[in-house]
């Protein structure tokens, strides 16, 4: 499909720089496709419960967001130094991470980085889009210790352009429940909860089960094809255990639905999913790309934050409850007042089955 299709007008008003306070009460759009007079619907994040039944499951993503913004020295012989800026996206051994650079034309295989006194590493490999791979002088636990010190949260780039990161965002971009250590992005729609609300989505009987898919900086990439094929995601690694498929099976076979919080549970959902719908144990990488065609497995709702133009997420929420849907769903948005992105409000999305 042409991308431009999936292309609109956002003002620089609507992206918020900090998160709704307290957490859960942002506002929830409501779309609800199969229902032509109640497509759309204004609520807020403390009804979710409203708008599931007692069997439901939600399913979350556990993952928890690491300080991947390194800034180092790069060393090439004893003249030549260069800062530049690394994004870590993805842990590829125990000693080694493959990393987005910034700027990255002039690195070469074999340079030599220093991240203070503390970290140094090697460039061992340089692909394509300003990736490379780097090897650490450590391994294991001692480097996630180093890259604690270290790194900085790395903010997405349009919350980043707008202030520097601070304090705060050590504690707001992370959901509450956050447990894997991995992620260069928060699973964003996770933010909205907290205890309160669990509490009240545990007197509805909904179910809540975990999942883990390390978000990469990849989710931030623009598409820069002018049509979806030519698009190649960069891959995530995450796990789906054999405890929480068998249950989340067991909530589709007495009539529950299955509802993901955030793109990337999902994402990670239908990759485990089999043709029949039934979730299998899954570990590895995924670079699932989701567009409209797309024929799901196993969800049945998503709950999600608001998306850029353009993008392979409003390529997924368009597969998810059809193109025209989501174009007039994000029209209303943005005319109501609704705020976009990371830490900006969300929506309660099903799926649409015809």
């Amino acid at each position: 499909m042409r991308v431009d299709l999936f292309d609109f007008d956002l003002p620089e008003s609507a992206i918020a720089l900090r998160p709704a306070e307290p957490r859960d009460s942002a506002r929830l759009l409501l779309v609800r496709p199969q229902e032509t007079e109640r497509e759309l619907a204004d609520h807020g994040v403390l009804e979710l419960p409203d708008f599931l039944q007692p069997g439901d499951a939600l399913v979350f993503n556990d993952t928890k967001v690491i300080p991947a913004q390194l800034q180092g020295i790069r060393r090439r012989g004893p003249d030549v130094a260069t800062t530049v800026d690394f994004t870590l996206h993805m842990r590829v051994a125990p000693d080694r991470w493959k990393a987005f650079a910034r700027p990255a034309k002039r690195l070469k295989s074999g340079d030599a980085v220093e991240f203070g006194r503390e970290l140094a590493a090697e460039i061992v490999e340089k692909g394509e889009a300003g990736e490379v791979t780097l090897a650490f002088d450590r391994a294991g636990p001692a480097l996630d210790q180093a890259i604690m010190a270290t790194g900085h949260i790395p903010l997405p780039p349009y919350i980043a352009a707008k202030r520097p990161e601070d304090a705060r965002d050590r504690a707001d971009y992370q959901t509450i429940y956050a447990r894997e250590e991995g992620a260069v992005a928060a699973p964003t729609a996770g933010l909205h909860f907290t205890d309160r609300l669990f509490a009240a989505l545990d007197a509805r009987g909904i179910e809540r089960h975990f999942v883990t898919l390390h978000v990469g900086a990849g989710t931030f990439l623009p598409v820069k094809a002018e049509d979806t094929d030519q698009h190649v995601m960069h891959q995530e690694i995450g796990q789906v255990s054999a405890e929480t498929a068998a249950k989340l099976n067991a909530v589709k076979a007495r009539g529950g639905r299955i509802v993901c919080v955030g793109t990337t549970s999902l994402r990670l959902i239908e990759s485990a999913a089999r043709e029949d719908g039934q979730i299998a144990p899954w570990s590895g990488a995924t670079g699932i790309f989701i567009t409209p065609g797309y024929r799901f497995r196993a969800v049945d709702g998503l709950m999600t934050n608001f998306h850029l133009p353009r993008s392979t997420l409003f390529m997924l929420v368009s597969a998810f409850c059809g193109l025209e849907t989501m174009h007039r769903a994000y029209t209303h948005a943005i005319a109501s007042g609704y705020r976009f992105y990371s830490y900006g409000d969300t929506s309660l999305l099903f799926r649409k089955t015809s």
